[in-house]
């Protein structure tokens, strides 16, 4: 939050925001250590995501997104389904994302867990982005000038960073707050200002460096209340504004609102007509190659940025 985002508040309301922000951070960071512990060949990718989600509320915060398991060759959107038998392969390349909020102040981080060993390489090319990155983020800086040290230290590594994918600014109750930080040299002329809370998160893929997106659909937000027509849409409509605001969350939370999935299903799709939903699509990469992602959400300092979320 710079400084024109911050009219309205006074400067005790402005400490126990960005104090909210900081426990959020620290709460990220905590389960993505213990993350280690459960990303393992063998096991079930709905019981990795339930226990990531759990140890957020277990530390006083709540998700501020579902849990995302990105495997392989597909980069980001990806959580399991209520009824998901999947489990970990031997040579998975995970991405684990993951965030949490206090009262809507967000924090949202990323690691790569190579089980196979073998892509060590791509996995050093998005932890060096991302320290680039940070190193070079102090106000006045353009956000275009962090998207060239992106792609620099990807590109040196014989990789390519993730053109279509992005950081981005987050404020209260706004995981994506209108600013991106891109992951390649641009032209964008944002220049970062004191204050301001940015997600970080390189991309580095062995494949066509963009990304597609394909038919699955488990990750929705809330944009817009129109009017429903149909009842039980209206319910999962209000069910959606009381519980997750504006924040991201699955169809497998909803999935309790209804003992019917084809009345759950329905009702998802008279919200996606309607435009009160967005969707966030599963992303590939077009290239089908493999992908890893290391992100932490920083707070821009007089002369650089500190990390929220280590």
């Amino acid at each position: 939050m710079g400084k024109e985002d911050l009219a309205g508040y006074d400067d005790e309301e402005l400490a126990e925001i960005r104090r909210k922000f900081s426990d959020a951070g620290k709460a990220v960071a905590s389960v993505l250590k213990d993350a280690q512990k459960l990303v393992l060949p063998g096991e079930p990718l709905l019981d990795i995501a339930e226990s990531l989600e759990k140890m957020i509320a277990d530390l006083k915060a709540k998700p501020a997104f579902p849990a995302n398991i990105s495997i392989n060759d597909v980069a980001a959107h990806f959580t399991p389904e209520a009824d998901n038998k999947a489990v970990l392969g031997e040579t998975d390349l995970v991405k684990i994302d993951i965030g949490a909020h206090i009262d809507g102040c967000i924090g949202d981080a990323a690691i790569t867990i190579d089980l196979s060993g073998q892509h060590g390489k791509l996995c050093e090319a998005s932890e060096a982005a991302l320290e680039a990155a940070i190193s070079s983020m102090k106000p006045g800086v353009k956000v275009g000038e962090i998207g060239a040290k992106i792609e620099k230290e990807i590109a040196s590594r014989g990789f390519r960073p993730i053109e279509n994918l992005t950081g981005h600014k987050i404020e209260p109750f706004l995981l994506h707050a209108g600013v991106e930080i891109p992951n390649i040299a641009s032209s964008a002329s944002y220049e970062l200002a004191e204050g301001d809370i940015f997600a970080i998160e390189p991309f580095a893929s062995a494949g066509s460096g963009r990304v597609a997106d394909t038919s699955q659909v488990e990750i929705f937000s809330l944009q817009a209340a129109p009017k429903i027509r149909g009842k039980y849409a209206r319910q999962l409509m209000d069910h959606i504004a009381q519980n997750y605001l504006s924040l991201p969350f699955a169809e497998r939370w909803v999935s309790k609102v209804f003992n019917s999935k084809l009345t759950l299903s329905a009702s998802l799709r008279e919200l996606l007509n309607s435009g009160a939903l967005h969707p966030y699509p599963v992303l590939r990469d077009t290239g089908r190659g493999a992908v890893a992602q290391k992100e932490h959400t920083v707070i821009i300092e007089h002369d650089s940025a500190k990390i929220l979320t280590a």
